[in-house]
């Protein structure tokens, strides 16, 4: 969910704008960079921004009488990693405040922490641990795009609790009716959006092979084939055996009568 407007008190309000804003500012800087490096990555990036744009402004009600919706940060986390996302998320969270009412400005900063600061970067952390232990790609991204959905849903909790605490349990009681609310019942959800990025991660792969391939998500055929060759080589060996011509060698030096031997028997 996102957070609606003037639901949090105003020192929580500023106090998550502060701490979302030196992560959007070196969002900007890498977004910038890789504009200006590589102008070819204009269409993967807006590709990106909308899918994240779409998903998230999906509003499908919740068993316990709220509203849930995917987050859509996977992707593009994975593409481009987090900074960039931040600031994809950053603007989808904007437009929807301005024009669909969805969030608000003064809840912008929370919501843009939950859902474009640690939903990119635990979702990207997955991904990264799970190829380093070389998992199939699409099952790194289904895991990735999982819990970047999950853990910003489990950080709005968090938030939640924090500004209303229980009046008798504080804030562990309240964090575990909100967490019941919205992380719980929104697991279903995490599930259909890792299984969505994984298929469009596969029609990328189909299209963009080049691009996916700069950007890191594909190995190039060599570094695919240095990784097996490290691999293969790393394998302890026993000692050589010697070859044929060697014995062979071995056995003529032994039979070879010396200069001595045939002087002697003349």
């Amino acid at each position: 969910m996102h957070i609606a407007e003037g639901f949090l008190p105003p020192a929580h309000a500023i106090a998550w704008g502060v701490a979302s804003a030196p992560f959007v500012v070196h969002g900007v800087r890498s977004l910038t960079r890789e504009v200006k490096e590589h102008p070819e990555s204009t269409l993967l990036l807006g590709a990106s921004g909308a899918f994240t744009f779409v998903l998230s402004a999906l509003k499908i009600p919740s068993v316990t009488g709220s509203c849930s919706h995917p987050t859509g940060t996977g992707l593009g986390a994975i593409l481009f990693r987090p900074p960039i996302m931040t600031v994809l998320g950053t603007i989808t969270l904007l437009f929807q405040a301005l024009l669909l009412a969805h969030g608000g400005l003064t809840t912008l900063g929370a919501n843009v922490f939950s859902m474009a600061i640690v939903g990119p970067w635990a979702g990207y952390a997955v991904y990264r641990l799970l190829k380093r232990y070389d998992v199939p790609l699409m099952v790194a991204v289904f895991f990735g795009a999982f819990v970047a959905d999950l853990s910003t849903y489990c950080v709005t909790s968090v938030q939640l609790a924090l500004a209303f605490p229980d009046p008798s349990s504080g804030f562990l009681g309240a964090l575990g009716k909100f967490g019941g609310i919205f992380a719980v019942t929104q697991i279903p959800l995490a599930v259909s959006e890792g299984l969505l990025t994984v298929l469009v991660m596969r029609l990328l792969v189909q299209s963009s092979k080049g691009e996916l391939t700069r950007l890191g998500v594909l190995l190039q055929r060599k570094q695919a084939d240095a990784t097996s060759g490290a691999a293969a080589s790393a394998e302890p060996t026993g000692p050589a055996e010697p070859t044929e011509s060697a014995e062979l060698g071995k056995s003529a030096e032994t039979t070879k009568p010396t200069e001595k031997q045939t002087g002697a028997s003349a």
